[in-house]
């Protein structure tokens, strides 16, 4: 008799595409994760049950799983109405703490993803600009439609080609594609085609490909390159916006962009997207100016009460104990694979992590190409087993919260070493 999640699986298979309703959700091992809830820093799975949970949602969970004050705001909100079509008090309010800590004295466009955050981001730096191509890093995602669905070509050329069928050669012509931390790659472009050039888009720490952090002077220089040229500089931080620190990435870093587009965090875990710039650049949009950008559920009012309350935990609370936690858990990872003899790195940037083994640094693209991805696979789904949820793929985060504790770092050690004896590692 077919066991309650094999059941689930089955009948998913049946009317989802590949069983899911995004692509990485298919690559969790033995078998998909059927959620049935979530608390604190834990996720419960149909058949696994209590999951020491490190992936929350691929970044939204800064809180963990239902957080009584986020709860509490979204819990008001529904009893007040869940849709109006018309501005509300609470986006307002949200959007005073996005402009207050990302782009003080700046506007924002609330949208419904980072897909559409990225998306209208460009669409606003071609029309101000009145340029047309858009630089973008191999090892950089930002979202799911065409204009960055492309990835390295010719080193020569630079020109993109379409990661996916139905992207038209004529879109990527207009994308010019260097290696993240590429430094003399991104000078060589701006020789070439700096007139033409509209925006740089990059996530400041690449969060989609492992996680790879800027090299020094890397964002800088397209600080400075941007402003040579006459181009915008799009820092997506879709990831890193409310999780490396208030001010995001441009707070870490020191180094403030044309135009900010976030994500994730901002929603509390619901689903949501913004882009935010100064005003010079914002009035272009609807209805200011001539830049067209309209959605039904554009600030909707349950993402914007979850999102403000994630804020205002935030702003209370602080970062810190997730930033401690992912510390903790670096330190296990390198104490545990030290042990085994095998080459290995961990890149760490705040409450943000990846392991690679097989190699001794990932700096690029091309490094985290040479990692053993199967090797974390059957790491991944021996985890699993011992009940911690990590990224099942090499090429996401691992990421922590401001509720994970001691306790959490405790069984994640056993689960790893457990994990890596199972991998047939020690």
């Amino acid at each position: 008799m077919a066991t309650v999640k094999e059941e689930i699986l089955e009948r998913a298979r049946r009317v989802l595409v590949g069983g899911v309703n995004s692509p990485v959700r298919a690559l969790t091992r033995p078998e998909p994760i059927i959620a049935v809830s979530g608390e604190g820093p834990y996720l419960y799975d149909a058949k696994w049950g209590k999951l020491v949970d490190y992936v929350l949602g691929y970044g939204p969970l800064i809180l963990g799983h239902k957080h009584p004050h986020v709860l509490e705001k979204i819990r008001e909100a529904l009893e007040a109405g869940w849709l109006y079509g018309n501005t509300s008090p609470l986006e307002v309010e949200l959007a005073e703490k996005v402009v207050e800590h990302v782009y003080p004295g700046g506007k924002v466009r609330f949208v419904n993803s980072g897909t559409e955050a990225t998306m209208l981001a460009i669409r606003l730096a071609r029309a101000y600009t009145g340029r047309k191509l858009i630089v973008k890093f191999n090892g950089c995602y930002h979202g799911a439609h065409d204009h960055v669905l492309v990835g390295a070509g010719s080193a020569a050329s630079h020109l993109g080609v379409p990661k996916s069928p139905g992207i038209p050669e004529e879109v990527t012509r207009l994308v010019l594609v260097v290696d993240y931390n590429d430094i003399d790659g991104l000078r060589g472009v701006f020789e070439e085609r700096g007139e033409e050039i509209a925006a740089v888009i990059v996530e400041p720490v690449a969060g989609n490909y492992g996680v790879i952090p800027p090299r020094e002077g890397f964002l800088e220089e397209i600080r400075r390159l941007t402003r040579k040229y006459g181009a915008l500089m799009i820092m997506d931080e879709v990831i890193t916006g409310f999780r490396l620190s208030l001010g995001g990435a441009q707070e870490f870093y020191g180094v403030r962009a044309d135009l900010v587009t976030l994500g994730k965090v901002i929603g509390g875990g619901m689903p949501v997207g913004a882009v935010v710039g100064p005003g010079e650049i914002m009035d272009n949009l609807t209805p200011s100016g001539k830049v067209f950008n309209a959605g039904t559920f554009n600030g909707h009012p349950i993402a914007m009460a979850a999102g403000l309350a994630t804020i205002e935990v935030l702003e209370r609370e602080g970062l810190e104990p997730a930033i401690r936690h992912a510390a903790s858990i670096e330190k296990i990872i390198v104490e545990t694979l030290s042990s085994t003899g095998k080459a290995y790195t961990v890149n760490r940037v705040g409450p943000m992590l990846q392991f690679f083994i097989g190699v001794e640094k990932v700096v690029s693209p091309s490094d985290v190409d040479k990692a053993d991805k199967k090797l974390y696979t059957r790491i991944h789904e021996e985890l699993i087993k011992s009940g911690v949820f990590i990224a099942p793929s090499q090429l996401e985060a691992v990421f922590t919260s401001i509720v994970h504790t001691d306790t959490e770092a405790a069984e994640f050690a056993e689960a790893f070493e457990k994990a890596l004896r199972g991998a047939g590692l020690s």
